[in-house]
């Protein structure tokens, strides 16, 4: 495989990722709706997991490979993606307020799941045991999501993802169909993480950089196309809620819900995962909560020095 056939590869796995998690959140969000489980707690799991979605496909695909520069750097970097280009991205589109929740909740377990990583890390190795507790630590946190979001639930003005509110009108829609489009879009993500997966050791390999610069780069950022769709368009209908939440929801599930899984599917090894990647992740985190403490709203300008130390990280990456 040619490089220029390894990117096109790339390329068109990130569509297949793309149109798979679609179909696997409308279907997924229909089925559970006709079900009788709320609107808003559909919100909170099935479409936070179907955005999140290419990201574990892709890691534990390359965790059973024994790509774990592949599978920890798609991670790692959407993390950081999530931060830097979509909270950045979407806080220079439009100033959003603040939800305290998400302050004093969501983005506190956001820094102790990226900390729970760096410790795992140190002796180099992902192991299947501290997979079991990052999964365990999801269960808990999706468990604490959904009681919450019962109380949530009977407040009138409760804002829904638009991939929820189209789910509603489809909801009378025929049961096979729904069934058609979560396996549909389950397989278009598996083998669309194939070919990404494939492409990108093939890139690494022509380029002459380590899986773990293309897991960091170009796998991150295609696997979060969903999490950066989603945010823009919520900023632009000033729906703060959804476009914060939705990144710092996405990180959570990341370290807790994919490399939990990946972890127990085969022990990852960090090659090219370094202190210094991990210490930036962390440090994107600490500035996000920074920003989101203080004002009760975003700036344009906190969004443009996240950008802007986004496109730092990259350049830094790839010099």
């Amino acid at each position: 495989m040619t490089l220029t056939q390894s990117l096109l590869s790339m390329g068109g796995g990130v569509l297949l990722l793309l149109a798979g998690a679609e179909g696997l959140v409308r279907g997924a969000s229909a089925l559970a709706l006709r079900i009788g489980i709320t609107p808003l707690v559909v919100g909170l799991t099935v479409v936070a997991i179907g955005t999140s979605s290419p990201e574990l496909v892709v890691s534990i695909q390359a965790a059973l490979a024994g790509e774990g520069g592949v599978a920890l750097g798609n991670v790692v970097g959407s993390n950081i993606a999530n931060l830097g280009l979509i909270v950045g991205v979407a806080a220079v589109l439009t100033p959003m307020t603040v939800d305290r929740k998400l302050v004093r909740h969501d983005v506190p377990i956001m820094l102790v799941s990226m900390a729970a990583l760096v410790v795992f890390l140190l002796d180099g190795t992902l192991e299947r045991w501290e997979g079991g507790v990052l999964l365990a630590a999801a269960v808990l946190y999706t468990v604490d999501g959904i009681r919450t979001s019962r109380r949530e639930v009977r407040e009138a003005n409760a804002k829904l993802p638009p991939e929820v509110t189209e789910a509603l009108v489809e909801v009378e829609a025929g049961f096979k169909r729904h069934i058609l489009l979560v396996v549909g879009g389950v397989a278009l993500l598996v083998f669309g993480a194939d070919r990404l997966l494939a492409g990108a050791v093939v890139a690494a390999t022509q380029l002459g950089v380590s899986e773990a610069v293309i897991g960091l780069t170009l796998v991150a950022l295609g696997t979060s196309l969903p999490e950066l769709a989603t945010t823009i368009v919520a900023a632009r209908r000033g729906e703060a809620e959804i476009a914060l939440g939705n990144a710092i929801g996405s990180n959570i599930f990341n370290v807790f819900s994919v490399l939990g899984p990946a972890a127990l599917a085969a022990p990852i090894a960090s090659v090219g995962i370094g202190a210094d990647v991990l210490s930036i992740m962390v440090g994107f985190g600490l500035v996000t909560l920074l920003f989101l403490y203080t004002g009760g709203k975003t700036r344009r300008w906190e969004g443009a020095v996240l950008l802007l130390g986004y496109l730092g990280y990259i350049w830094w990456l790839v010099q």
